[in-house]
Parts: structure tokens; sequence; C-alpha cells
């Protein structure tokens, strides 16, 4: 049963009656009529050979109120592009896959190399970025969703309950953001969000002082979510992050394109569950490891923007005040699993805990020697200025792929 809490931050859309997806769906029908939604799936090859791709398949069968699919397919030779048209064939709804290692693609991607607006390096990032080309090129979206194609727990609700709040023309939202429990197999997930993200943003309003900033990312309950909609209008202005700082990333460019009111968050699920990452303790540029140095990079650039300043001090600080209110959360979360009756395994947090304290210093550094450094993507109104036959090529490449 959800509550009905209200942080007084970000508006939150709770899941109190448990409105049948039938009935969301009518509706989602009716809004179509007048604001056409998109669908944006970033994926690798490998993952259309896993359970988890082809359960979303199968439910996007029946989301007849989505009007266009972009699939981003990475890691893919030839044989691979072929076979993903195949797989992909039986979704009803027009479909449409940038094939990212292919030739066209490839060449689009180097014209833009070299009047270095380009993606600089491969991962999710560069993948929704030219997604979102891609449906800005299409010119037959009003509202774009994204989730990611690892979910093993996907059902057509989570997409409905997401799409819902932009889509309804009586709301205001132009940006909505999933949330959920991560909650799988009797243990308490997220700890990217749980060990890092949360104790982060407390430590950081307590040692650079109060942030509204922080404060908005504090309003959402799972902020690194991978599953967001918004208004297609906001597409053109958005940059986002390269690395897997893409998740805060969003949610700032959010934060200063949109006032508040036009932001909220969604219950989409009672339980989720997806492809887990190592903490990868012994290599700092995989897992969680790397992820976590992304994230707090993200954090200090952006209030680095609004004026806050930072030192070896500062970081050292930060560090110490993080590594308490950490270990402290810790507590509250085996207290809150043992009531429930889950398991945490409170050596491997402290672990996590420990990895996490040292990569924020080392983010801090890295931020430090290099304050200039501009991890974000150009965005696609700055691209089609500098090249403004590039959305049109782009549109010409994925429909000679699609047909050869």
């Amino acid at each position: 049963m959800g509550d009905f809490h209200q942080n007084g931050s970000v508006a939150t859309l709770h899941n109190l009656s448990k409105m049948p997806v039938k009935e969301i769906e009518n509706q989602l029908r009716s809004f179509a009529r007048n604001r056409k939604i998109t669908l944006i799936l970033p994926s690798l090859f490998s993952e259309l050979q896993t359970p988890a791709l082809a359960g979303i398949v199968d439910e996007l069968c029946n989301a007849d109120y989505i009007n266009n699919i972009v699939i981003g397919l990475d890691q893919a030779n030839e044989d691979e592009f072929k076979f993903a048209k195949q797989y992909f064939s039986i979704l009803p709804q027009q479909h449409d896959i940038l094939w990212n290692d292919g030739p066209r693609l490839r060449a689009i991607h180097n014209r833009l190399e070299e009047v270095n607006i380009a993606p600089k390096e491969a991962g999710k990032g560069r993948n929704v970025w030219y997604c979102i080309g891609y449906t800005l090129a299409s010119q037959n979206s009003d509202v774009v969703a994204l989730h990611d194609c690892d979910i093993v727990t996907y059902k057509r609700e989570m997409l409905a309950r997401l799409i819902y709040p932009v889509a309804n023309p009586n709301f205001p939202y132009q940006f909505c953001k999933g949330y959920y429990p991560r909650i799988a197999d009797g243990k308490l997930n997220g700890r990217v969000t749980r060990l890092l993200v949360t104790p982060l943003l407390l430590a950081l309003q307590k040692t650079c002082g109060h942030s509204d900033y922080v404060e908005y990312l504090q309003g959402f309950r799972y902020p690194l979510a991978g599953e967001f909609a918004m208004r297609t209008s906001i597409l053109p202005t958005m940059r986002i992050p390269s690395d897997w700082g893409l998740e805060i990333g969003v949610l700032s460019e959010v934060w200063r394109n949109l006032n508040r009111n036009s932001v909220c968050q969604v219950d989409i699920s009672d339980a989720y569950d997806h492809k887990h990452q190592p903490l990868s303790k012994e290599d700092a540029n995989k897992g969680l490891s790397r992820m976590s140095a992304d994230i707090a990079k993200a954090l200090f650039r952006k209030l680095a923007t609004d004026g806050v300043t930072f030192s070896n001090e500062r970081f050292r600080s930060l560090k110490a005040t993080y590594y308490r209110i950490a270990l402290d959360l810790i507590e509250m979360y085996y207290n809150d699993a043992v009531f429930n009756g889950y398991h945490v395994d409170r050596h491997a947090e402290e672990e996590a805990v420990e990895l996490f304290a040292a990569n924020i210093v080392e983010a801090g550094h890295v931020f430090l020697d290099n304050p200039m450094e501009t991890p974000f993507i150009p965005n696609w109104s700055r691209v089609q200025s500098a090249d403004p036959d590039i959305l049109p090529n782009l549109l010409s490449a994925v429909k000679a792929d699609k047909e050869g």
C-alpha cells in the first residue's frame, strides 16, 4: 500500500488506488490522439539474448498507445544487426533501430567528431543521445519515455504509469521520474542510491551549506532510476553526460530548464529487479566503483556552477562527514530489513561505503585537477547550428539501414 507523503520539493504521484492498468491505458489512448508518444530503448546486443528483454518486448506488444519505438543498438556487427531487426519485428508499433556501430551511423559520428561536438566515449549516454537526435529528426513525437532493457520484473503498467503524468493535458508536468522499491530475492538492493547518493547529499548540505539544488535531488525517492518521461519540446536544449552520471545529469538539466511545478515522480511498480553491477573494488574503471566516481563528479561540477567552492580540505571534510552518515544509514537499513524479514550483509555494505568514500575523494581530486572538463554532450540545438543537415542525414541513415 502506497503512502500519500509529499516532500514539498518534487510532486509525488503515489499508487494509492491500484487503478487497473487497462483504465490507465484507455486514458493514454485518448491522450495519444493529440500527443504522440515515443519510447526510447537503449540496448546492448547482448541484452537481446536475455529473458529480460524478451519479456519487455512481449509486454510492449500490448502498449498500443505508443506511436513509435526508437531502439539504440550498441556493440552489434552486421549479422547481429540483422538478427535485431528480426527480433524486434514482432512489435506492432512503428519502430526504428539505430545501428550505432554500422558504417552509416559511424560516418555521422565521424562527421560530428570533426567539429568536436560528438560524444567522446561509448556507453548508455551516447546511445540515448543519438536516439534523442533521431526522435527530433522524425518530428512525430510530443512525449518521450525511456527505460532500460534489463528489467527482469517488467510489466507494461510500469510504462503506462511513467508516461501518464506528462501525457495528461490536464497535468502541468513536463518531466516525470519513475520510482519503486529496490527489493528482490529477500534482499535490499539499490546500493548506490542507499549507500552513496543519499548520504552524500546529506553530507554536502552539512559541509557546503544549504543548496536548493541538493534539496531538489533529495526530493526524489530513487534518483538513479533509469525510467523517465518528458515532453519532447525540452529535448533540443537538454545536455546529458556520456559517463555513468547520466541519471543525475538528466535531473540537473531538468533543474536548470524547468520550474519545480513542471517536475514530478511517480510510483511505477511494487517490485523491480534488473541486472546488478559488481562492486569492482579491484578496478576503478568498472562496475559500481566507476559509477560512484562519475556520480560524485557530476554533483561536484553542478554545485560548482552554483557558486560552491571546492578544495582538497573540503573534500577531506566531505569524506569524513559522508562516512559517518553512511554508517548510520547502514544501521537504519539493517533494522528496517530485519523488521520486514529481509537480509542485509552489513560487512558487504560497509565495504561498499569504504570504497565509495575513497572514490569521493578521488573524484574531488579529478575535479580540481581538471575543472574545465565538460563531460556533457552538446545539446541538439548546438549540433543543428553547427551542422544544419545532420538530423535529416541521421534520419536517412537509419532508414537506409532499415531497408538494407
